[in-house]
């Protein structure tokens, strides 16, 4: 099997001699089809930064993304907004819902502003809306609904266009331990029951332990790879913290 995400020997440097910072210093990684990697590590790490050079939000400074075969330094016009629109959904900590927009509407939006015709569009919609329970807030407006009803909707849109990855970054960020672990569920479920492949980086360990895998950054390098096996989810989190503890950060326990 092919990896669908191959990034090699990836570097990201902020400044100018003599006060660069590396952000990210040679990280190399692969992303499998089906997969649920997480991304952990403490402030600072390198995690978001890694996960914006995915989504083509910053240019690296050296190394390659390289998505279904095709470089993403070489995406350029249509090729880059095929890419961002409809290859990549993205999942944020604060929702990033248009708030003059329904439930509806902002789910709908990527589906009209890449010509998918109407009855489709409908059709995801339902099936999305019944999976993730917010059948009932459709023509809600973001500031009628709760911060999980945000998360759900913010999930259905980046998941309208069937993308090939889903990136998210913290989302549960903004929520509380009820909702988070509701919305982790929910992802968890698409994963299993889907296939979706997920790339999420948090700083939760609850969260995390609702990954198949775990790379742990620090200082712009994979510090320590985690794996889960036919462990309990329990025990995942426990290794977990273990890391966590390591790198200086953790998580209360919700589980």
């Amino acid at each position: 099997m092919e990896p669908i995400l191959n990034i090699e020997n990836l570097t990201k440097i902020y400044g100018t001699v003599p006060n660069q910072t590396k952000a990210l210093n040679g990280i190399t990684f692969q992303v499998m089809p089906g997969e649920f990697l997480g991304i952990m590590g403490s402030s600072g790490s390198g995690k978001s930064t890694l996960l914006n050079c995915i989504a083509t939000v910053i240019q690296p400074s050296g190394g390659s993304i390289v998505m279904e075969g095709e470089q993403l330094n070489s995406l350029k016009g249509k090729a880059l907004a095929d890419y961002r629109g409809k290859k990549v959904g993205y999942l944020f900590q604060n929702f990033e819902l248009l708030d003059n927009l329904t439930g509806r509407e902002n789910i709908l939006l990527p589906t009209s502003l890449h010509g998918v015709p109407e009855k489709e569009s409908r059709l995801r919609l339902e099936q999305l809306a019944d999976y993730l329970e917010i059948t009932d807030v459709l023509d809600k407006f973001p500031t009628q609904m709760s911060g999980g009803q945000r998360q759900r909707v913010a999930t259905a849109r980046a998941l309208i266009l069937h993308p090939n990855i889903i990136l998210a970054d913290e989302p549960t960020g903004a929520l509380d331990s009820k909702n988070a672990k509701n919305i982790m569920e929910k992802l968890a479920g698409l994963n299993r029951d889907e296939q979706a492949t997920i790339l999420m980086v948090t700083h939760d360990s609850n969260a995390a332990s609702f990954c198949k895998r775990i790379l742990f950054i620090q200082d712009g390098v994979i510090f320590h790879e985690l794996r889960r096996g036919d462990e309990t989810q329990r025990a995942f989190y426990e290794r977990i913290l273990k890391v966590m503890a390591q790198l200086g950060g953790g998580s209360c326990n919700v589980l």
